[in-house]
C-alpha cells in the first residue's frame, strides 16, 4: 500500500505546549486542527516512522492525511525530476555550455551535444509529433552573436522545439527569452527591440557587426557561469512545467520565461530583468511609381 509522506519543503513544527503547525514549502505557517489525533501520531504517520501494519489507521488520521494531500503538502510518490522526459541539446562555448549541460542533466533531462549544422537539420526535418514540446536547444556564447549565426535557430519554435540562448557583450551576459512556439520572442526580435530602445542604435548595430576592437573580457568565472547556468535551467523548467505566455502554470515572482530578457553583470554577479515582446511582421512598402505617373488615388485627390 502506498502511503503519503510530507512533500519536499514541507514540515511540521512542534511548538511546546501548543498544537503542531505546518510550515509549507513556501515558508507559511498554518495551524493544524488535529481533532482527536495527537500531534505525535500525525508526525509519525507523515514522516514514515509508523509501520503500515503497526495498528489500524483511524478515520480521523486518514482525514488529516487526505487534507495534506489535497493541499499539496503530502505526496504518495517521490516527485519526478522537472526535466525528465525532455531532451536538451547544448552547444556553444564550453565555459558556459558545460555548466548548462550539467544543471539540465541534474534536473532529469537527457542532455546531448549538437552542432550548428545539426540545429539547421532540426529546422528542416519533418516534424515528429512524438517529440513535439519535448526538445530544447540551448546555445551559449562567450561573445557577441555574429551576424546571421542564429537565423536558422530562430525557426525552431515553429517546429515546437524550445529555443534558449545567451551571449556575452563586454561585462554583460544576456539571457534571452525562451521561445517554444510560433509567435514567441526570437533573437531577431531581441535585436530589434534593443536597437529601438537606445539612442546609440547605429553604434550598437556596428558593434554587433564586428566593427570593434578585440575583446578584453571579462570572461565568465566558475561562479558567474554557475549563476548563468542556473538561470537558464530555471527557464527550461518553466517550459517543461507548462508555463504559458502569460505565466500559466507554475507562477514565478518575476516575468514569465517566454517574455523575460536578463542582463547579468559579470563584475558583481547581479542581474536585471526586462520584459520583451515579439516584433510583428510589417508589410513591405509599395514599390515607387515610375517617374511622371501618379496613382489613381493621387489623381483623385488632385481633382478640384
Amino acid at each position: 500500500m502506498t502511503r503519503s509522506r510530507l512533500a519536499p519543503g514541507a514540515g511540521i513544527v512542534t511548538v511546546p505546549g501548543a498544537a503542531p503547525v505546518l510550515r509549507t514549502s513556501g515558508g507559511e505557517f498554518l495551524r493544524i486542527d488535529t481533532g482527536g489525533v495527537t500531534g505525535e501520531a500525525l508526525v509519525r504517520r507523515l514522516v514514515g516512522e509508523e509501520a503500515p501494519d503497526e495498528h489500524p489507521q483511524s478515520a480521523e488520521l486518514a482525514r488529516l492525511v487526505a487534507a495534506f494531500e489535497t493541499g499539496g503538502h503530502a505526496v504518495s510518490a517521490p516527485p519526478r525530476a522537472p526535466l525528465a522526459g525532455r531532451t536538451v541539446h547544448v552547444l556553444g562555448d564550453p565555459l558556459l555550455a558545460g555548466p548548462v549541460a550539467r544543471c539540465a542533466g541534474a534536473e532529469g533531462a537527457e542532455v546531448q551535444p549538437i552542432t550548428p549544422d545539426k540545429v539547421a537539420e532540426l529546422v528542416r526535418a519533418t516534424p515528429d509529433h512524438r517529440t513535439e514540446g519535448r526538445l530544447a536547444v540551448v546555445w551559449c556564447l562567450d561573445s557577441p552573436v555574429a551576424e546571421g549565426l542564429w537565423d536558422a535557430a530562430d525557426r525552431l519554435p515553429d517546429r515546437r522545439i524550445a529555443w534558449l540562448r545567451c551571449h556575452r557583450e563586454g561585462s554583460h551576459v544576456w539571457t534571452e527569452p525562451l521561445a517554444a512556439a510560433a509567435g514567441d520572442v526570437t533573437s531577431r526580435h531581441v535585436r530589434l527591440r534593443r536597437l529601438a530602445a537606445t539612442p546609440a542604435h547605429r553604434e550598437l548595430a556596428a558593434y554587433w557587426a564586428g566593427h570593434r576592437t578585440p575583446d578584453t573580457g571579462p570572461h565568465p568565472t566558475a561562479a558567474s557561469a554557475a549563476l548563468i547556468a542556473a538561470l537558464l535551467t530555471a527557464d527550461l523548467i518553466a517550459w517543461a512545467e507548462g508555463e504559458g505566455v502569460g505565466g500559466v502554470g507554475r507562477q514565478s515572482a518575476g516575468l514569465p520565461a517566454r517574455r523575460r530578457l536578463r542582463r547579468i553583470d559579470l563584475r558583481d554577479l547581479t542581474f536585471t530583468e526586462h520584459p520583451v515582446l515579439p516584433v510583428p511582421d510589417v508589410a513591405p512598402l509599395p514599390a515607387p511609381a515610375p517617374a511622371g505617373t501618379r496613382s489613381r488615388s493621387d489623381t483623385a485627390r488632385a481633382r478640384p
